[in-house]
């Protein structure tokens, strides 16, 4: 596990700010927050009320995406950056219902998230990382990533609405096709991205709220998220609102639409 200690991460939270993180925590119905985090969150639901049976459609469709590479796709090692705090079932826990030898790594660039996430789990296969996405070199380079994930054998990397809070002036193209590039054949890619292309107004005032956080939320259009994928190729049903990713259940009729795309794609030889 990371060798931060719980005091060490304790000192490096900053409250000061609504984090992503504690923000999503906080729609999920979790307590992990603060009240910075609070006021910003309930002032995205006011610009867009759809959020938490979006947040909780994203979760959904990581949960089925996280048993896919596994069942299907075989995959016995996952890479989750951006992780956020802790709600069960885990991608560990989801990963090792199906193969219980399936190595995690965890990255987060929230100090809370790592306290957390590292009580949730103790073992020498699940290991939490304090990195940012930003810098992915760093993770990959992490020691911690590199006891946990081995390079040479084909990895599952989860992207789960994470890159919508990087910039485009910090270049997410360049970001995953770094993560991408560092993947050996047979390896997976999960992703999802917040995009406004559901909604009239675009749901513009809703990423304002975001100005004030520590991260910007960029909505960004399905040609754009579909061109993070690279030349991975694309499961079927390909990149479609998370809602729509091989569904489980029928949604009600009146349900609002979600503007979260989601996705999964395989690396070829």
């Amino acid at each position: 596990m990371t060798s931060l200690s719980s005091g060490e991460n304790a000192d490096r939270i900053d409250t000061s700010k609504p984090h992503p993180a504690r923000m999503y925590d906080y729609f999920l119905g979790g307590k992990d927050n603060y009240e910075v985090d609070q006021l910003a969150a309930e002032q995205f639901m006011k610009a867009a009320p759809e959020v938490r049976e979006g947040v909780l459609a994203n979760r959904h469709f990581m949960h089925r995406a996280v048993r896919h590479v596994v069942a299907e796709g075989g995959i016995r090692q996952i890479l989750d950056i951006g992780t956020g705090l802790p709600t069960e079932p885990n991608v560990h826990q989801i990963a090792r219902s199906i193969a219980p030898e399936t190595r995690v790594a965890y990255v987060d660039n929230d100090p809370i998230v790592a306290t957390h996430s590292r009580a949730l789990s103790d073992d020498p296969d699940t290991t939490v990382v304090l990195a940012d996405l930003r810098d992915p070199v760093a993770i990959l380079d992490h020691p911690e990533v590199r006891a946990v994930i081995d390079f040479g054998r084909p990895v599952a990397l989860l992207l789960v609405a994470v890159v919508h809070f990087v910039a485009d002036a910090e270049d997410p193209a360049g970001i995953v096709a770094t993560l991408r590039d560092a993947l050996p054949a047979g390896s997976y890619l999960v992703l999802s991205h917040a995009t406004g292309d559901v909604h009239e107004d675009r749901r513009e005032d809703a990423a304002a709220v975001y100005k004030n956080a520590t991260a910007s939320l960029n909505l960004r259009s399905h040609t754009t998220v579909l061109d993070l994928f690279g030349d991975f190729a694309m499961v079927e049903p390909g990149l479609v609102r998370v809602t729509d990713w091989r569904p489980e259940e029928v949604r009600r009729p009146d349900a609002p639409p979600i503007g979260i795309y989601g996705g999964v794609a395989r690396k070829g030889a």
